[in-house]
């Protein structure tokens, strides 16, 4: 199966978008992230279609245009990790939810707090899968994968008070 890539720049840096033959995007870097996607020899520059419908939302997104994305996804991971991801997309723009919120909505045991934290580090599509909107349950800012900074320019973009 072949990966194709290409780069976006935003706001936050140079965004790195892969994509699948299919054309669902696969993941959403951010410089420096952590555990982020980098170009691989065996993966193709975009040849002009798999990323127009994903580049036109970001800059909608970045402008204050677009509130909710609507592009094909496609993730690799645990079927837990899977559930959590898919809980990320429920948390409406402007709007926060807690670890053990996403652990309730799965329906994990509160135990499962860390493990659901684990899970949202590892998201492969930051911002079009808002793991940004995540916070602690005393409301501080926790871990972002793309740096805590990220994390509030994204959130002050939509009009959260951070």
């Amino acid at each position: 199966m072949s990966t194709y890539w290409t780069h976006l720049d935003s706001p936050l840096g140079r965004l790195l978008l892969t994509a699948d033959a299919d054309g669902a995007l696969t993941s959403l870097t951010v410089p420096g992230q952590k555990g982020g996607a980098v170009v691989r020899e065996d993966w193709r520059p975009d040849g002009g279609g798999p990323f127009r419908e994903a580049v036109a939302q970001l800059t909608a997104y970045f402008a204050g245009d677009l509130k909710e994305f609507a592009l094909p996804l496609r993730a690799h991971g645990t079927a837990f990790r899977e559930r959590v991801w898919a809980a990320l997309d429920d948390i409406p723009y402007g709007a926060t939810t807690t670890y053990g919120e996403i652990a309730r909505r799965i329906g994990a045991p509160r135990a499962a707090v860390r493990a659901v934290g684990g899970a949202i580090g590892a998201n492969p599509l930051l911002i079009v899968r808002p793991c940004h909107r995540v916070i602690g349950s005393d409301g501080a800012l926790t871990g972002y994968a793309g740096g805590l900074d990220r994390k509030i320019r994204l959130l002050t973009l939509e009009g959260v008070a951070v």
